[in-house]
């Protein structure tokens, strides 16, 4: 009896330890379905250092620089410039987004019915932040353009790591200035310096010089990657659209390489008349001669980079260019 009776406790004994346990499991899903508790992340932009409230209930962004990033990373925007992104990025099929419309004709008052707690501005929209703070007050109004005084590629990867801080991906921030510096690596270990290389813009049917170190785009391919000139220019433009030197003087300084930014493919290849850039250097007569032309060591930039000059389209251009280089 005695036996029997430290069995039928021992029994009541397991039966409560399951009982206990069964108890522990069921909390578990309502404990992982609380809302994630609200946190604060410091950074630094161009206008100094930031401690903002996460996550965020709204975010605006207007920088073209930072549109495929963002995207890739999922942050859902409330408003944004989709009149300037190309139509790469998938933004501009997503309408629940609030067109703020271009730098030129922006409907800037349009931020004040998203209540954004985060703006990223720049760019084309630079001159706006003032006007971002008075009609938001609330939002934390970021600046990442690449200063003018330092190397683009070094500013190109502080603006994603800073993106990848303000919205928790230091990981992906991280690969893609990783994936940027292989590119650019890769075209320095295949090109031959004695290679004189000529930068150039194509807009409106018309072929431009892009001197070397000036303006934005093309001009800084030359310090990021080693590029040994073909033409140099006194007081060159800095402007997008490029120098007015004659196509002759250009095949005069015979280029081994001619990079090319089709500027139009960007903004106005749905119109009449447009005609690619690698179209506009092959029916050129005057650079039929030129060593590059004859070689067909012409690499001409994405598309839509004229829209989207982020970190993604250098890579994707330098790895183009590494290709042309190493098939040589």
């Amino acid at each position: 009896m005695a036996s029997m009776k430290l069995r039928a406790a021992a029994l009541l004994g397991v039966a409560a330890l399951s009982l206990t346990a069964c108890g522990s499991t069921t909390a578990t899903p309502a404990e992982s379905s609380t809302p994630a508790a609200e946190s604060t992340v410091t950074f630094t932009d161009n206008n100094g250092e930031h401690t903002v409230k996460t996550p965020f209930s709204s975010v605006v962004a207007t920088d073209n620089r930072t549109f495929e990033t963002l995207e890739s990373w999922g942050v859902k925007l409330s408003a944004a410039a989709v009149a300037l992104m190309p139509d790469t990025i998938g933004y501009t099929k997503d309408d629940s987004i609030v067109d703020l419309g271009n730098h030129r004709e922006p409907d800037l008052e349009a931020v004040v019915a998203v209540k954004p707690d985060l703006i990223i501005n720049g760019q084309r929209f630079a001159d706006y932040a003032e006007d971002f703070a008075k009609l938001a007050p609330e939002a934390t109004v970021v600046n990442l353009d690449p200063a003018d005084d330092k190397p683009l590629d070094e500013e190109l990867k502080r603006q994603t790591t800073v993106l990848g801080e303000i919205f928790g991906k230091q990981a992906e921030a991280k690969k893609l200035n990783e994936e940027f510096d292989a590119s650019i690596q890769r075209v320095k270990d295949a090109y031959n310096k004695d290679e004189k290389v000529m930068a150039l813009i194509t807009s409106g049917g018309e072929i431009n010089y892009s001197a070397p170190g000036a303006g934005r785009t093309l001009g800084p391919v030359f310090d990021i990657l080693g590029l040994t000139p073909a033409l140099e220019v006194e007081g060159a433009s800095t402007d997008h659209q490029g120098d007015d030197i004659s196509v002759e003087q250009i095949a005069k300084s015979n280029p081994d390489w001619m990079l090319v930014m089709d500027r139009d493919a960007a903004i106005a290849a749905d119109e009449q008349g447009y005609k690619p850039g690698a179209e506009l250097l092959k029916n050129s007569e005057a650079l039929a001669n030129v060593t590059a032309a004859k070689e067909n060591n012409v690499v001409v930039m994405p598309n839509d980079t004229y829209t989207n000059e982020g970190i993604q389209t250098y890579t994707e251009f330098f790895n183009e260019f590494a290709d042309a280089l190493e098939a040589k």
